[in-house]
């Protein structure tokens, strides 16, 4: 279901509760509502659509990826961006990682790892800074 896209920023700033196998409606909602605003939008965590849970949804070169209670184990090659959210008007800068290396869980809540760079890791630490109450 699309799901209203929250502004409240003090709901916004709060860090998200761990996301267990019940809330894998909250990542259905999340694509279904990134899909409603893929023209402005590359990724979403949970707390945009209003569930204070760590789940991310975000555009993986072209496919839709879900991350359960993401956590990122390794980073290199600091950069700073200028980066907009749907939750927030306008744009700021925010320090960023070329590579980063990201522990998650997959929709079965089976543990995983994986290297991302570029563009999409800069969207995947964008989302993961949602789940801990930073403003971007």
């Amino acid at each position: 279901m699309v799901r209203e896209i929250m502004h409240d920023e003090a709901f916004l700033a709060r860090k998200a509760e761990p996301a267990a196998p019940e809330d894998l409606p909250v990542a259905q909602d999340l694509l279904d509502t990134l899909a409603a605003h893929k023209d402005g939008c590359v990724g979403m965590a949970a707390n945009m659509i209003g569930m204070n849970k760590r789940i991310i949804v975000f555009d993986n070169e072209g496919a839709y990826m879900v991350m359960f209670n993401p956590e990122i184990v390794k980073k290199s090659e600091p950069y700073q961006a200028e980066e907009g959210c749907l939750s927030l008007s306008g744009t700021r800068r925010a320090k960023r990682w070329k590579s980063i290396k990201v522990q998650y869980q997959n929709e079965k809540f089976q543990t995983r790892f994986k290297t991302f760079t570029g563009w999409t890791a800069q969207i995947i630490q964008h989302e993961i800074d949602h789940c801990e109450g930073v403003l971007i």
